[in-house]
C-alpha cells in the first residue's frame, strides 16, 4: 500500500473516493467509475464514458471527477483509493509523468489537489475497488455502444 498526504491542514468534511478507469482495447472504448463514501455514510456514484482512450487516460479522468466533486462539495479531506499503481505513484511524486498525453491530466489533478485541505492517495488491490470497477465497466459498456 502506498499512502501520502498532500498537506497537514485540519480536516473539514471528509470522504473516501474509490477510483477506477479502463478501456477495452487500450486504446479502445473507455470510461471511469468513482464510488465515494462521505464521512456521514452517504455514498455517491460517478461514471462516464470518455470515447476511445487508454487505460491510463481513463484512470486520470476518474481521478479528476473525484477531485472536482470534492472541490464542488466543500470536502476538506479526501482519501483517494485506486488500483492504478502508475497513477498513484505519479500523484505521490514517486514516478515522473513521461507520457505527453497524461501530462495535462496530471497537471489538472495537481491543481485540484491544491484546492483541497488534505488529499491522500493509496494504491489498493483490484479486489478492494469493486464498486469503482463496476461503475467503470458500465461506462465502458456505454462507450462501446456509441463506438
Amino acid at each position: 500500500m502506498t499512502r501520502a498526504a498532500h498537506s497537514t491542514s485540519p480536516a473539514g468534511d471528509g470522504a473516501t473516493a474509490h477510483v477506477d478507469g479502463g478501456s477495452r482495447g487500450n486504446p479502445g472504448p473507455a470510461g471511469y467509475g468513482v464510488f465515494i463514501t462521505r464521512d456521514d455514510g452517504s455514498t455517491v456514484e460517478l461514471k462516464q464514458s470518455i470515447g476511445i482512450a487508454t487505460n491510463n487516460v481513463a484512470e486520470y479522468h476518474g481521478l479528476l471527477a473525484a477531485l472536482r466533486w470534492a472541490v464542488e462539495h466543500g470536502i476538506g479531506t479526501l482519501q483517494v483509493k485506486a488500483d492504478s499503481e502508475l497513477m498513484v505513484k505519479q500523484m505521490l511524486g514517486v514516478y515522473r509523468v513521461k507520457n505527453p498525453g497524461l501530462r495535462p491530466l496530471y497537471d489538472d489533478a495537481c491543481s485540484l489537489v491544491r484546492r483541497l485541505k488534505r488529499v491522500t492517495f493509496e494504491h489498493v488491490r483490484r479486489e478492494s475497488n469493486t464498486d469503482a470497477d463496476r461503475l467503470a465497466n458500465e461506462a465502458m459498456d456505454e462507450a462501446a455502444a456509441h463506438e
